[in-house]
């Protein structure tokens, strides 16, 4: 952690993010009971952070979470660390954990709310190599959480399900991996969301996934081609039989998926729509409707 560049915001101070810790009876870590936001910076601005705001501000209220800061403050907050840490390229976390009990009390009304955040340099999904010629991934026979027991439109840190796919497809020689639920239907894959391209339409599952503003971004790029994008459950078979397969998440934007299951998808190379997609997506970080400069 020495080596990583970056600054943290952690009990109302800024430090270093190698110095920035948190108590080990904090329920965020003891039992992951936390909500989380991820925005990002490109060349000193925020790319949509008004959306990640609303998605945070959401999770901390359906979790019954409270933050100490409102909206202004949190971006003044986000912003100086990226300041700090001088990073024109980055990752910006904001965090609220249901805190400490101070009688350690098993009520969690009793505990104390903590909010932090940090910025680090820019992280991607894929490396530079997959992005160019399309990730290869599989599909896991670890199941998704039901989201009648966590709500993935919720930010969270339960991520087991998705470290257990994650080994699987390192096992087998895939570069990452997509999960489906208990019918067989594809949900979303660790930290993206996973969309299909069938004659001319984009469509993306409908529910068990965390609804990214990446996610939402391709809908809006979609409208402004002219493209029409569904919402709807996904069977696996679909995988196999679309015309382009691509990912979205705040960590790289729309990137191309040419191989699931060691099958190519289409042609094997990235398609003609993801590639106008993932244009448009980094045209966008220039355009002031979109971004929020940090001077």
């Amino acid at each position: 952690m020495a080596n990583i560049k970056g600054v943290a915001f952690i009990k109302g101070d800024y430090c270093p993010i190698a110095e920035a810790k948190i108590s080990l009876l904090d329920w965020g870590f003891l039992r992951s009971d936390a909500t989380y936001d991820v925005a990002h910076v490109w060349q000193g601005r925020f790319f949509r952070l008004d959306k990640h705001l609303d998605r945070f501000l959401a999770s901390v209220a359906r979790l019954r979470l409270t933050l100490p800061y409102d909206r202004v403050q949190l971006t003044d907050i986000l912003a100086q660390c990226v300041r700090r840490a001088q990073l024109q390229d980055a990752y910006v976390e904001m965090i609220c954990t249901r805190g400490i009990s101070p009688t350690f009390s098993r009520d969690p009304r009793d505990a104390v709310n903590q909010f932090m955040a940090f910025a680090i340099p820019f992280g991607w999904i894929a490396n530079e190599e997959q992005r160019r010629r399309g990730l290869h991934l599989m599909v896991s026979t670890v199941r998704r959480i039901p989201p009648e027991s966590v709500d993935p439109k919720i930010k969270n840190y339960h991520w087991l399900d998705f470290m257990q796919a994650m080994f699987e497809a390192y096992d087998r020689n895939a570069e990452n991996v997509v999960l489906l639920d208990a019918n067989d239907n594809v949900t979303e894959g660790p930290g993206f969301n996973l969309f299909i391209v069938k004659d001319d339409d984009v469509i993306t599952p409908a529910s068990g996934v965390l609804e990214g503003i990446t996610r939402r971004t391709v809908f809006d790029l979609c409208a402004e081609l002219g493209v029409t994008t569904k919402q709807a459950l996904l069977p696996v078979e679909c995988l196999g039989s679309a015309d382009e397969v691509f990912i979205s998440s705040t960590a790289g934007g729309i990137m191309p998926v040419t191989r699931i299951d060691n099958v190519p998808i289409g042609n094997g190379q990235p398609g003609l729509l993801t590639q106008q997609l993932t244009d448009l997506y980094w045209q966008k970080h220039n355009d002031p409707d979109w971004t929020t400069p940090i001077d």
